[in-house]
């Protein structure tokens, strides 16, 4: 049962649930994680003891079943207390509560406490549902350690991870976890992401590769430049996004609740019906007007109907966490189910957003070598992602490098400088000098454009010098995701800033039909309302802050985890941690599989209600059968819907 009030315990109550992830250090006690199931084992126990002495003093008989219906029903007596008198409203748990003492008011002792115990079974299943989900919490906080080595003067210093800022260097040593996100400056390891990623095999990392904190180092010694340090890391931004998804529930969820409001009202006032007319009109007896009217109660509660799904969308929820796919709410889960259109940003999302230099053409008397060490050197003073990517280029090659001098960078075009005592300029083509643009460069950097490259031209005083190609790489796994997501049905396009030519080149290299290419991020959002427009449920996929309005408009967005913008991963509904896009469609089946489940729920429970409430007015039906029938279908309810906390592969999100 679901008690639906800001004051219930279960799945109302939040701020108990973030003052305990906010203490991942402090453990439980064994009686407040289990209260529930053992106030159900011992209200069960109770039972069986009662039900025993029956025969032999039925005095101490009835004093156990009271027992049995304090131990189990007080928790739930409580929250429906609670409801009636500071919100002024009703909920099932205090139908139950009614159910079962006025069974119990009627002589049927044994019936009224088998009902607070199932009650208070089923209560206990669903109250594991959220545990489940806090635990996962608590785990993953635990896995923060709370101090760290800093180099500092050359020697080292423990320090509160606190502490610690931007450009600190720490030192992790063999089988310690990794304290702050970072860059690896010395040392080879093999790290185990599985806390971030969900990838139980350790990931090679030598200098140049990106770490994250709560990570585990493997047999090596690392020295790591910290870039993120504290409540800005990766890993505490997941803390925060898997609390936020619990406190946020689906447009049925909420639905649900404002039904069983009414739903609980129209049971009363019938139930009270029902003990007053059949004397009146029917020539009942009182006792048996108040059977029927206290079988009614039991089968018409909502219990079953409201179970339907919180239980399976927070173990979905849950699932998909520890496996790299954190969603922000249920709603998310819910409307990624319903996605008709995926659409994409291509730099940093469907791309690694590290650019490559593809071709290196010289126009004068130098070799492919000469030109390359020329542009690195022009390029050194740079922090363009182009300048960087020509510079890595020369340094594969082992190319020695210079210092330009009176170096000037012209903002959106390319730079100026001097090597060597000649003037050089690296930039857009456009950037070339008119009279360098000969019929041949121009059709050569129409040939490299037209093969998605971008294109940087190189001139000196005697013309225009060389051409160099790059092209940024695409994610190795994004044809099989854009191919996963098609054979589900779902439009697949590509929203991009850069040139066509570019995005088409990308797009064929992944399989996309829908490209829109040359958008500024106002453009973006414009193109999501129009796909909104015509599909309806349409999931935006990206990285960057460009793509914030986007996603924010998409019925679901989702970030880019390994190096998203902060404004990406708080605007999107659901983050993708290891920016494998292949969980993309694994997503989508769950959240349909989610939902397929809740409607197996719904259309269960509300035939197991119709059925025993036609049961009980058609040919009578034993307050018993009415118990173990509506109180079964609840706990089946809940069952079905745990199915989802295993099962990775069925949904994809396993690979």
């Amino acid at each position: 049962m679901l008690a639906t009030t800001p004051t219930a315990k279960g799945y109302s109550d939040r701020k108990e649930l973030h003052q305990t992830a906010a203490r991942p250090r402090e453990r439980t006690a064994p009686i407040e994680r289990y209260g529930e199931g053992i106030a159900a084992l011992a209200s069960g126990l109770l039972i069986a003891a009662a039900w025993t002495l029956g025969g032999h003093s039925q005095a101490w008989s009835i004093a156990l079943y009271c027992a049995a219906f304090v131990v189990g029903g007080f928790a739930k007596a409580k929250e429906g207390l609670q409801t009636l008198f500071y919100e002024r409203d009703l909920d099932v748990n205090l139908l139950m509560i009614v159910a079962a003492v006025g069974a119990a008011g009627i002589g049927y002792w044994t019936e009224g406490a088998v009902l607070i115990f199932i009650f208070a079974l089923s209560g206990a299943l669903e109250t594991y549902t959220m545990d489940r989900s806090r635990r996962d919490i608590s785990s993953l906080m635990e896995l923060t350690p709370e101090t760290a080595v800093v180099l500092r003067d050359g020697a080292e210093a423990a320090v509160s991870v606190r502490e610690l800022e931007a450009g600190d260097l720490v030192v992790v040593k063999p089988g310690e976890r990794i304290p702050a996100d970072g860059v690896v400056v010395e040392g080879v390891s093999a790290v185990n992401q599985a806390s971030i990623t969900g990838e139980s095999v350790p990931a090679d990392k030598e200098p140049g590769d990106e770490v994250f904190a709560g990570t585990l180092n493997g047999q090596g010694a690392l020295v790591v430049e910290v870039t993120r340090p504290g409540e800005a890391s990766l890993f505490s931004r997941i803390i925060r996004l898997v609390q936020e998804a619990e406190s946020e529930k689906p447009v049925s969820q909420l639905f649900m609740e404002r039904f069983e409001r009414y739903y609980a009202r129209a049971v009363i006032l019938l139930s009270l019906l029902l003990i007053v007319l059949p004397p009146v009109a029917l020539g009942w007896t009182w006792q048996q007007a108040l059977y029927k009217a206290m079988v009614f109660l039991v089968v018409a509660s909502p219990c079953a109907l409201v179970a339907s799904i919180m239980p399976a969308v927070l173990s979905a929820i849950s699932s998909s966490a520890r496996r790299g796919m954190l969603f922000k709410g249920g709603a998310h889960l819910e409307n990624l189910g319903r996605t008709q259109v995926v659409a994409f940003d291509k730099t940093g999302t469907l791309t690694t957003g590290s650019p490559v230099v593809t071709d290196v053409i010289p126009l004068q008397d130098q070799g492919e070598n000469e030109l390359l060490r020329v542009a690195a050197s022009l390029e050194s003073l740079s922090e363009h992602p182009l300048a960087k990517a020509i510079v890595e280029a020369a340094r594969e090659r082992a190319l020695p490098l210079e210092r330009p001098a009176e170096f000037q960078a012209d903002t959106g075009w390319g730079l100026r400088a001097k090597l060597r005592g000649d003037a050089w300029k690296i930039g857009k083509p456009a950037y070339l000098d008119s009279r360098f643009a000969t019929e041949t460069v121009r059709e050569t950097i129409r040939r490299l454009e037209r093969e998605g490259k971008t294109v940087t031209v190189m001139q000196n005083d005697r013309g225009a010098a060389g051409i160099i190609a790059l092209r940024d790489r695409i994610r190795p796994e994004a044809k099989a995701a854009v191919a996963a997501l098609k054979r589900q049905g779902v439009k697949v396009a590509m929203l991009t800033g850069d040139q066509p030519g570019t995005a088409e080149a990308i797009a064929r290299e992944a399989g996309i039909d829908w490209v829109y290419a040359g958008l500024l991020p106002e453009d973006k959002t414009d193109k999501i309302k129009e796909l909104r427009q015509t599909y309806g449920y349409v999931t935006m996929v990206g990285d960057g802050v460009n793509d914030a309005p986007a996603l924010a408009t998409a019925t679901v967005g989702i970030a880019m985890g390994a190096g998203g913008s902060d404004a990406a991963l708080e605007t999107a509904g659901v983050v993708l941690l290891q920016n494998d896009l292949r969980k993309i469609a694994g997503a989508i089946a769950l959240g349909k599989r989610t939902m397929n489940i809740v409607k197996q729920n719904m259309a269960f429970a509300l035939g197991v209600i119709v059925l025993l409430i036609a049961a009980n007015f058609v040919q009578g039906l034993a307050l018993p059968l009415g118990v173990v029938g509506h109180e079964g279908s609840t706990i089946l309810v809940i069952l079905n819907g745990l199915r989802l906390l295993r099962s990775p592969d069925r949904t994809g999100l396993a690979g």
